[in-house]
């Protein structure tokens, strides 16, 4: 290589890592904004001690910019499954699995943070602060996992501690600070994210009074977290009321909790109702049989998927073309459970929510009401299907809506307009939605659907754009609107001649079966229209048996291809 290329191409590599380094770091050499230039010195530095070398021995330099990028991309010989070992200062001892530990001591008045060494009498864990100072510990991974993971302890250090030890062997690091949360919370955060360079997000863990601890700390610093595994924990009001703020960061919450825990009712299940209406994401595990202890799982490799699955990446995942500013991102997931068997403690934990059921990314657009409502949403499918189907939801998606989360599951969007009127659904948010949609590539014929008297207004707006409709489908359908003015029986020849084809899903209980889909479907069939109705032999609060849930699910698919 001559000297012109290598000097070319050492400066190339120069000014593509210092070019933004304000937003980006160093991602082009594996170097993220929060090591704060220390790796990149350590390169340098590197470079300079070989460059004296070469010097000494008569080397030429036209090979010095060779070596700086061989030095500098160093990161890249080695791979990218690993990060650059973190130093610690002070004496190590070790922890479970041979881990190395590092103690320090913090005081509380001037922040300052010292090495301490731990009296071997402690064994594994800490003792109780002299008064004026916090204990705090870092234990270290064998090799970092990239971005340098990290979970913190809320209290109760080395109590049930399988789920830290698993995470260590996984590349994370371990961190604890004696309780309660402060400004000394504060600065311990800052020490290993801003002096040590590890992850501005990590996870946090609490158990009992330490659930009490990573809800006050969390909801206070929101940005600051990416997930949460609280093991039959408490929350104060004053938390509760700010999770709103975890939802919004999308920060995702796993309560483990005996069945028998006096804390489940007042609490997790609080939180999760809660976290639900928020838009959250929060999966529980109910170990049945089990009081408040033992805390954790014997077996703790589903704690640790899931802490390891949820930990949120640098950057976030870009939005569809057809979401701008103006949406708010949440999530959506069903309430289906499942049974999963514990075979170390030889019974089964209910679990449900994101961490065994699909969920989707979900957009509210914003509005300026004093009451907090939003406007049009939309539910994003994992995969999208080919020619881009969608529903038109005349109602609000609720979590049992299991034929919406089979269309889902199929690629289908699931667009829901705007309710935001005293007089009830505007004709003209409908349509620019609509136009939203087909602007941006949609099919240009939704399907219609609504549930009650919701499905009329499906109707009604089908009636006023039948050429735009691919099918209508009701469940226990009233067909009568606010949307319109003339009765939709009286107007159900503008689908006929459109060829719309429909399908009524009415439980044996439906109010309105008689009224509305026996004189639709009659009518219908008079005026050469295709109208399909199942009979569910459930009532509205029992599940849609399997076989109507495909009836319908094939339907709609066939009359969208």
């Amino acid at each position: 290589m001559s000297a012109e290329i290598a000097a070319g191409l050492a400066t190339q590599c120069v000014r593509s890592m210092t070019r933004d380094t304000s937003r980006s770091g160093f991602p082009f050499l594996g170097f993220e904004k929060r090591d704060n230039l220390e790796k990149l010195s350590r390169k340098f530095a590197q470079f300079m001690r070989a460059t004296c070398l070469l010097k000494r021995f008569g080397i030429p330099s036209s090979i010095f910019g060779v070596i700086l990028i061989a030095i500098l991309c160093s990161n890249l010989s080695t791979g990218w499954s690993a990060e650059t070992a973190i130093s610690f200062e002070g004496e190590k001892t070790k922890w479970h699995d041979g881990f190395d530990r590092f103690d320090f001591v913090m005081d509380e008045a001037t922040l300052t943070i010292k090495p301490f060494k731990a009296p071997e009498s402690e064994k594994f864990g800490v003792s109780a602060p002299v008064k004026g100072e916090r204990r705090c510990v870092i234990v270290v991974p064998k090799q970092a996992a990239p971005g340098n993971p990290w979970s913190w302890q809320g209290c109760y250090w080395d109590h049930e501690p399988q789920t830290e030890v698993e995470l260590l062997r996984r590349g994370f690091h371990i961190a604890f600070i004696t309780p309660d949360p402060g400004k000394q919370w504060d600065a311990w955060y800052n020490y290993l994210t801003e002096k040590h360079g590890l992850a501005k997000k990590p996870a946090f863990v609490g158990m009992s009074k330490g659930g009490v601890n990573e809800y006050d700390w969390t909801t206070a610093n929101p940005g600051k977290v990416s997930c949460i595994y609280a093991d039959n924990p408490a929350i104060r009001p004053e938390a509760f009321l700010k999770l709103g703020e975890l939802a919004k960061n999308d920060v995702s919450l796993l309560n483990v909790c005996g069945s028998l825990d006096f804390l489940l009712q007042r609490h997790t299940l609080q939180i999760e109702d809660r976290y639900q209406q928020l838009g959250g994401r929060i999966t529980v595990m109910i170990k049945d049989g089990t009081a408040h202890h033992p805390h954790s799982l014997r077996n703790p490799k589903p704690i640790a998927d899931w802490i390891v699955s949820h930990m949120q990446p640098v950057s976030e995942s870009p939005r569809p073309d057809f979401i701008d500013e103006k949406f708010v991102k949440s999530c959506y997931y069903s309430l289906e459970s499942t049974n999963l068997y514990l075979k170390e403690e030889k019974t089964y934990a209910n679990c449900r929510g994101p961490g065994f059921v699909e969920c989707y990314d979900r957009y509210d657009t914003k509005t300026d009401s004093q009451w907090g409502l939003t406007g049009l949403a939309v539910i994003v499918p994992k995969t999208v299907a080919p020619g881009k189907p969608w529903v038109f939801r005349a109602t609000e998606i609720h979590r049992d809506d299991i034929i919406d989360q089979g269309l889902l599951d199929r690629g289908f969007h699931i667009v829901i307009p705007p309710l935001t009127a005293q007089s009830g659904p505007v004709q003209k948010q409908w349509d620019d939605a609509y136009k939203l949609m087909v602007d941006h590539g949609f099919s240009k014929k939704p399907v219609m659907q609504g549930v009650g008297t919701s499905a009329g207004e499906a109707y009604a707006w089908a009636i006023a754009n039948p050429e735009k409709v691919a099918c209508i489908y009701g469940r226990n359908p009233a067909l009568r609107s606010l949307m319109i003015k003339t009765p939709i029986l009286e107007n159900l020849v503008l689908l006929a001649k459109a060829g719309v084809p429909i399908l009524h899903l009415c439980d044996r209980t439906d109010p309105w079966f008689s009224q509305y889909t026996m004189a639709a479907e009659s009518r219908y069939k008079e005026l050469g229209g295709q109208m399909t109705v199942l009979m569910n032999e459930g009532d509205g609060n029992a599940p849609l048996n399997l076989s109507n849930r495909l009836q319908a699910i094939d339907f709609i698919i066939g009359r969208t291809n």
